[in-house]
Order: structure tokens, then C-alpha cells, then sequence
């Protein structure tokens, strides 16, 4: 009797090289949307900011007014910065009027954001807190100025109610830097209290009843807890902040345009009344890249000491 062998299962081609080349393929693809959508980004990047940033560098090394050809002058520039004592006396008001705007500004936020966190569950309450953010630096200028008005200025009037004199907020060399301050710090702090109040939700609240638990009180959990765990959002708000300070310029022409006596002559107003005032580009340049300079330096420092992106439970 014969035994009928059972005819073998045909092969079956292994999936496995299609798999591999389906996921190359999908990689490949994936990388050229990427590229494609970056290529809009790195062009506006490269006209609006490199291009400029390398012409400004070469600028600075030599004596350009427009109206002439640019003369090569090295590092000359850099040799009258130093001997410049407007340049030194904007610095200084540009440090002073930094001080003031972010201590009084990053206080206040904190204490906004913990307000925002602990009273208000609303919505349009919290984003009510960003509507002077919207407004444009030349609109809130313009609004405080005629408001701080020495003869019909609104707050002039309610302090003479309360027997107190006028004062000259922007004609006073002591007053007009920090009210120039003051007024950025009531347009910025809103925004300032968000970053702060995103940070806040992620602290987990387990960490502040464990606390009270241990008979913690208010300040010491604000100390121990949220000041540890926010430590990476305030590095990005004080970098944020500080650069943003140091480039204040429209709140200072809109209302004392550098007055009193340069009390309020700011690096950028020197910058700009140099370069179109003037026709100084080659010097105007050579601040700027100083500038950028001290802007980067001090972000570094900023984010070295504060050691962003670590937080802790001290």
C-alpha cells in the first residue's frame, strides 16, 4: 500500500526586510516634513536676525553715517566707549532702573500668582491679570504720563485731597526713573504672575498637607516647599525678565525722552539717538554689541547660579 506524502507548506517570505525598509521609509518622510516646515523659520531667522547681528558686528568696527562709505577703523570704537562717560552714565541708569523693575516686579508676581492659586478658581479672573500685558508699551506710557501729569494729572489731584503736594514724577531726577519702572512693572507683572502660576501647578499639593501635618506654617511651606520646586520657573522668568529690562526704550521716549538731566537716559535711547539722530552707525554698533555682550553674560550667570532646570525640597 502506498503512503501519500502530505505535499510541504509553501514558504512564507519573512516580513521582516519590509518592515524595515516601511520604517525607513517613514523615517525619511518624517524628515523631510521637518525640514520643510523648518525652512520658513531658518529663512527668517537668518534674514531678520544673523544677517543683521554679522553686519552690526562689522559696523562696529568702522565709521559708517550712510551718507559715505563705511572706513574701517578696527577696534576704535570700542577704544571711545570707554572713554565715554554718556556711554558709562546710560549704563548705570539701565542697571538702576533693571534693579528696581525686577525686584518690585518678581515680588509682586509671586504674590499675585499665589493669590491666583489659592483664592480664584476663575478663569477669566486669572486672565484678567494679563490684560495690561496686551496693551502696547506706547499706549500704557501715554496713559500714565497725562495720568501722572504735574498740573491735571488724575494722581496729582487725588494726593492733593489727602493734603499732600504735587509732585513731578517725570520732571524730578529722583522720581523719574523709578516711576518709569513702576509703570512697566504694572504692564509686565501680570504676565511675570503667569509663568509663576504654571509652576505653581505643578508642585503636588500631597507635599503641602504632609506639611501642615507637621504643624508646618504658612511661610515656612512657602520657604521650604514652593521657593525649592519653582527654582527652574524663576530662572526663566529672571532671564526672561532682565534681558526684557535692559532693553527698555519706548516707555523712556514716550515720557521723558532721557530727561531729567539724562536721569533717564537708558543704553537703547543713547543707542538710538546715536544712530539716527547722530548718523553714528559705526559707534551706535559698537554699544549694541556690547550690549549683547552684557545681556549674554548675564543670562549665563543667571542661569549658573540659579541652576535652572534643578529644583529641590531644601
Amino acid at each position: 500500500m502506498a503512503v501519500v506524502t502530505p505535499p510541504a507548506p509553501p514558504a512564507t517570505r519573512s516580513t521582516r526586510p519590509t518592515r524595515r525598509r516601511g520604517r525607513e521609509g517613514g523615517g525619511r518622510g518624517d524628515l523631510r516634513t521637518a525640514v520643510i516646515f523648518l525652512i520658513p523659520a531658518t529663512i527668517g531667522f537668518v534674514v531678520f536676525y544673523l544677517v543683521p547681528t554679522l553686519r552690526g558686528m562689522w559696523f562696529s568696527l568702522t565709521d559708517y553715517s550712510v551718507l559715505a562709505p563705511a572706513e574701517f577703523v578696527g577696534l576704535a570704537n570700542y577704544r571711545r566707549l570707554l572713554e565715554d562717560p554718556l556711554f558709562w552714565n546710560a549704563m548705570g541708569v539701565t542697571g538702576y532702573y533693571v534693579v528696581v523693575n525686577i525686584v518690585v516686579q518678581t515680588l509682586i508676581a509671586i504674590g499675585l500668582a499665589m493669590l491666583l492659586q489659592r483664592m480664584t478658581r476663575s478663569i477669566l479672573i486669572r486672565g484678567m491679570a494679563l490684560l495690561p500685558y496686551f496693551v502696547a508699551n506706547v499706549v500704557v506710557a501715554l496713559v500714565w504720563f497725562f495720568m501722572l501729569d504735574y498740573q491735571i494729572g488724575v494722581v496729582n489731584v487725588l494726593l492733593g485731597k489727602v493734603g499732600i503736594d504735587p509732585q513731578a514724577f517725570f520732571g524730578d531726577p529722583a522720581l523719574a526713573l523709578p516711576t518709569i519702572a513702576l509703570i512697566n512693572v504694572w504692564r509686565h507683572m501680570g504676565y511675570t504672575a503667569l509663568l509663576i502660576f504654571a509652576g505653581l501647578q505643578t508642585i503636588a499639593p500631597q507635599l503641602y498637607e504632609a506639611a501642615s501635618l507637621d504643624g508646618a506654617s504658612a511661610w515656612r511651606q512657602f520657604r521650604s516647599i514652593t521657593l525649592p520646586l519653582l527654582r527652574p520657573v524663576l530662572a526663566l522668568v529672571l532671564v526672561v525678565t532682565v534681558t526684557g529690562s535692559f532693553q527698555i526704550f519706548d516707555t523712556v521716549a514716550v515720557t521723558t525722552g532721557g530727561g531729567p538731566v539724562d536721569a533717564t537716559r537708558v543704553i537703547y535711547l543713547y543707542i538710538y539717538d546715536l544712530a539716527f539722530a547722530q548718523l553714528d552707525f559705526g559707534y551706535a554698533s559698537a554699544l549694541s554689541v556690547v550690549l549683547f555682550a552684557v545681556l549674554l553674560v548675564v543670562a549665563l550667570v543667571q542661569l549658573r547660579l540659579l541652576r535652572a532646570g534643578e529644583s529641590d525640597n531644601a
